[in-house]
């Protein structure tokens, strides 16, 4: 279970995933920490696990590559180098990777389209020593960068657009102003050229806008637009106002691609992922207090004073870490944000002096609040990260917008349309006002943020940063558990520990945990808080772990919860099991049976079949390897084994041996028997390797066309000519092995005259032998050996184009008669027994086996013998009531005589003496002549010279007997009747 295991953020995306698709909430991930503790990183394992375990087809997949290309995309565009971390998400606000990747990763032709040089050529970038950042290749970044639009779905034409609108602001930011009667003109024209072009825009206007603006006056019911000319401190506002402009509507437009590209259908679950903002920055620092005292009482579980349907009980106060700069010194008037906006609206033609006002009025305001202190340039706020003082130079100019409607006018007469997308506004239908600041865009949209986030599940990550150095294996205690005090986690600690933090709408809980009784799965009908109850009792959950609101159920301890979800989760894993199992059989059975249409469209319109062998099941292993060292010792370690069988080999004057064939991915083995001439084992009996042959080297396999059990193995030395009853399996095994080495197919020869090769034996040895088949009576071969040829007779079988059927199921067990098994009954062994008897001929002793009946096929049922099946009414009788007890209409015994006779009612009868044992039934005997080893559940095993009783014969030669106090099927040619 989770809870048992340390806590990993894979744990917690899991978690949230699988909440989001069972409950059908929203969910959020809340990642919080100093500037580079790992928010970033943490937030790329997220989405990228969930595009891992999340299925769908090609179209869900579009989405996850979207999801996951996302990533590098708005890094290069939004993120930075700082004083504390490499890549912090800055979003606009700082100097992005993306022109050092355009200047370094760009082709020829790019930066000659473009205007490219060398990085300390553009103002924007010059003001620090500092172009390259250690560890980061720009190059290698801008190709994948480019490649993360093409992923997300951003034209070819709007790609090059964006790296010219990125261009053009490098070059605009070299556009500088001197000083001509109080008003600024450019000083080189020439610097107008290259960003004019770039943005598709006149050069004259281009000029006009950034060194004056237009202004709209209105007096009574007359209005005039005026032209004022801007000074050089308001031009190069004017200018940074344009490219900051620019450059924030192409990253919302790349922002707005990616979220419309990785958007679901409507009514889907919403998973999101937030990096709250370090303590750098005052306005996001508020954005993080704002979410910190919305959201995390979500996750504490802290009920409302008064919670309706509770009882009271004693919830503890937050500790002063996270108590600290309360959201009144920021945004009640007169907080923070509302001074730094009525400073920016009253500022005039220079911003000198305006951030010495802003201390002022800030001293003013909020001088008394006890989280707020001042300094000569600046003040100090103790928020939950404890104690950051803040220059207050530069404040006002980075909190003005002065993007005027002069400069939206120049954007939208660009000849290109992608820049004329970016700035929509109606400008003669829009409401004409002082421009928005900063601090106001940003407030909007953290309460738009706000009310996103209250509508999912809240979880959290908060990321430690354990030293400044930016090395592994260096731990700062100091700052680790400064960092502990003020994210919060011993107060999340104290007041989960004071009780009833987990809660949860009656209906949400009845629909997580209904699997757990059977009254509640698959829904609850009737009251839900009964429905919870019932739950809960059901699981034998203390009363005082739980108490019941009006709407929702409070749980006490974590060790509550954890048993219901462990509970939940033996649930579903029994049932899991259950299909599983089911699923599992299935499948074999499938595979089965494709391998044995596989195996029977190798012999297809080629050989005749077997009436009882075409149906029969493939085992592979009819050796019990598993129980054969003697015979695992000539294999590999955790060689996989195919096939395994005894067979018969024919050597040279076609006498036959026993072996032993194996077959393995990569060989086949050929093992006999020997008796040991000397040593302290002579004349014991011990296994031998007579070949190991790579199936490489197997040249081909010849069979016959009739329905013998012969084939030959054809090498580059010399032949093997084998008889196997499981050569259909085998060759199967054998031409899938082939393939999957040699990528070709195995070649397979079908006639009645086939010819193999004989190892050559000094002087004499060699050649070849012929084998011919001719057609004979019954299904038992007939061998006759003349010289250098050996003659099969053999009748006819099943019609070359005869397929195995699907098997049936068995129609009942209640007095059917055994059949015999799909394979047909071993043939009697000749020369050495299959399983050690004496040498016979091959004769036509063995019985007939039965005939096969094309479209029906029969059933292997229960012995005959078998017990019949109880009934469901199978029952003692109940008597009558008038049955029960009859002595009330007996008349009453008097005396000793009546005494006597109720006492004999109840007395048990003496027992009587022991009965002599009945004679034995004579019934039909056999003696095994053989021995046999069982090859399946329901087959006899025997040694020679065992008595067996037999309880039915059967013409397709498989017998039923006991012995042993043990029913099965034997072969009826491996014994002889008594």
């Amino acid at each position: 279970a989770q809870y048992e295991n340390p806590p990993h953020i894979y744990a917690l995306t899991d978690n949230m995933y699988r909440n989001m698709l069972i409950d059908g909430e929203n969910q959020c991930v809340i990642i919080s920490g100093e500037s580079g503790a790992g928010k970033t990183v943490a937030a790329k394992y997220i989405m990228g696990y969930i595009s891992k375990v999340s299925g769908g087809g090609e179209k869900v997949q579009h989405v996850k590559d979207i999801i996951l290309q996302s990533n590098p995309l708005l890094e290069a565009f939004g993120n930075a180098k700082t004083v504390r971390n490499n890549n912090s998400s800055r979003f606009v606000s700082a100097r992005p990777p993306v022109p050092s990747q355009l200047i370094q990763g760009a082709s020829q032709e790019q930066r000659q389209n473009l205007g490219i040089m060398s990085p300390d050529y553009y103002f924007y970038l010059n003001q620090t020593d500092t172009y390259q950042v250690e560890g980061t290749d720009d190059r290698s970044d801008f190709h994948e960068t480019m490649n993360a639009m093409q992923v997300i779905g951003i034209r070819g034409e709007d790609q090059q657009l964006v790296l010219q609108i990125v261009a053009g602001i490098l070059h605009l930011g070299n556009i500088s102003f001197r000083e001509e009667g109080n008003y600024a003109r450019v000083e080189n024209a020439d610097s107008l050229a290259f960003p004019a072009y770039l943005l598709g825009v006149d050069q004259e206007r281009l000029n006009e806008k950034v060194t004056s603006r237009k202004m709209d006056s209105k007096w009574g019911g007359r209005s005039e637009s005026i032209t004022v000319t801007l000074n050089v401190e308001q031009a190069a506002y004017t200018r940074d106002a344009l490219a900051k402009g620019l450059y924030a509507r192409v990253f919302d437009f790349l922002v707005e691609v990616c979220f419309l590209g990785g958007r679901g259908t409507q009514g889907q679950g919403l998973v999101g992922v937030l990096r709250c903002q370090a303590a750098e920055n005052p306005k996001l620092v508020w954005v993080s207090r704002n979410l910190k005292d919305r959201l995390v009482p979500l996750s504490q579980g802290a009920p409302s004073p008064v919670q309706p349907g509770l009882g009271h009980f004693q919830h503890p106060r937050l500790g002063p870490a996270t108590a600290m700069a309360p959201l009144s010194l920021w945004q009640n008037p007169p907080g923070i944000m509302s001074v730094l906006d009525d400073v920016c609206a009253t500022m005039h033609a220079t911003g000198e002096g305006a951030d010495q006002t802003l201390l002022q009025k800030l001293q003013a305001a909020v001088g008394t609040h006890e989280h707020f202190n001042s300094w000569s340039s600046g003040f100090v706020i103790h928020h939950y990260a404890g104690k950051v003082s803040y220059d207050v130079n530069g404040f006002c100019e980075r909190n003005r917008d002065v993007l005027f409607t002069d400069l939206i006018e120049l954007m939208q007469s660009s000849e290109y349309g992608f820049i004329r997308m970016l700035f929509p506004e109606k400008l003669d239908s829009d409401k004409k006002g002082r421009p928005t600041t900063a601090g106001s865009k940003i407030k909007k949209q953290a309460n738009d943020l706000v009310n996103t986030l209250m509508k999912c599940t809240p979880h959290y990550i908060r990321c430690i940063k354990p030293n400044e150095t930016k090395k592994p294996q260096d731990w700062e205690e100091s700052r680790v558990k400064h960092q502990v005090e003020y994210l919060g986690l011993k107060e999340n600690i104290r007041v989960r520990r004071a009780g009833f933090a987990y809660r949860r709408l009656f209906h949400k809980f009845l629909q997580r945990y209904a699997i757990l009784t059977p009254e509640t799965w698959p829904s609850w009908r009737g009251d839900e808080r009964q429905g919870v109850q019932h739950l809960l009792r059901s699981v034998n959950m203390d009363p005082d772990q739980y108490q019941m609101g009006r709407s929702k159920v409070f749980v006490k301890n974590p060790e509550s919860l954890f048993l219901l979800e462990e509970m939940r989760e033996r649930k579903f894993d029994s049932f899991a099991r259950v299909i599983q199992k089911a699923w599992r059989r299935h499948v074999a059975i499938r595979k089965y049976e494709q391998m044995r249409e596989e195996a029977a469209s190798i012999l297809y319109n080629f050989k005749e079949r077997r009436r009882n062998s075409i149906n029969r099941n493939f085992v592979g292993d009819y050796l019990g390897m598993e129980e054969r060292p003697e015979l695992r010792q000539f294999l590999a370690k955790r060689e996989r084994i195919d096939f395994a069988d005894s067979v018969t080999k024919y050597d040279r004057r076609f006498k036959p041996i026993k072996r032993d064939f194996i077959l393995t991915p990569k060989y086949f083995y050929l093992i006999g028997r020997e008796k040991v001439k000397k040593g302290p084992e002579k004349g014991q009996i011990k296994e031998v390797l007579k070949k190991k042959v790579e199936l490489q080297a197997v040249s081909g396999v010849s069979l016959s066309t009739r329905q013998d059990d012969f084939f030959i193995l054809h090498e580059n030395n010399a032949d093997n000519f084998l008889e196997s009853i499981f050569k259909t399996e085998l060759i199967s095994l054998l031409c899938k092995r082939f393939e999957e080495l040699t990528r070709s197919k195995l070649p397979l020869s079908f006639k009645d005259i086939l010819q193999f090769r004989v190892k050559k034996e000094g002087w004499g040895g060699g050649g070849t032998r012929n084998v011919t088949f001719v057609r004979g009576q019954g299904d038992v071969a007939a061998l006759k050996a003349g010289g250098k040829t050996l003659t099969v007779s053999i009748g006819d079988g099943l019609p070359r184009n005869a397929k195995p059927t699907r098997k049936e199921a068995a129609q009942g067990r209640g007095g059917s008669r055994c059949p015999a098994p799909s394979r047909s009954a071993p043939a009697a062994p000749r020369g050495a027994c299959r399983n050690g008897g004496p040498q016979i001929s091959r004769g036509d002793g063995r019985a007939q086996r039965d005939t096969y009946k094309m479209p029906q096929k029969q059933t292997r049922g229960p012995p005959a013998a078998a017990l019949p099946a109880r009934s469901a009414g199978h029952q003692p009788k109940a008597r009558p009531p008038s049955e029960h007890n009859m002595d009330f209409l007996n008349v009453p015994d008097q005396g000793v005589a009546g005494v006597q006779r109720r006492r004999s009612v109840g007395q048990r009868p003496p027992p009587a003496r022991r009965p002599k044992p009945q004679p034995r039934a004579e019934g039909p005997r056999c003696r095994a002549l053989y021995q046999y080893v069982g090859q399946d559940v329901d087959e006899l095993s025997f040694n020679v010279g065992d008595v067996i009783d037999i309880l039915m014969e059967d013409a397709s030669g498989w017998w039923k007997g006991h012995l042993h106090g043990k029913e099965g099927l034997f072969p009826g040619n491996y014994v002889q009747r008594i």
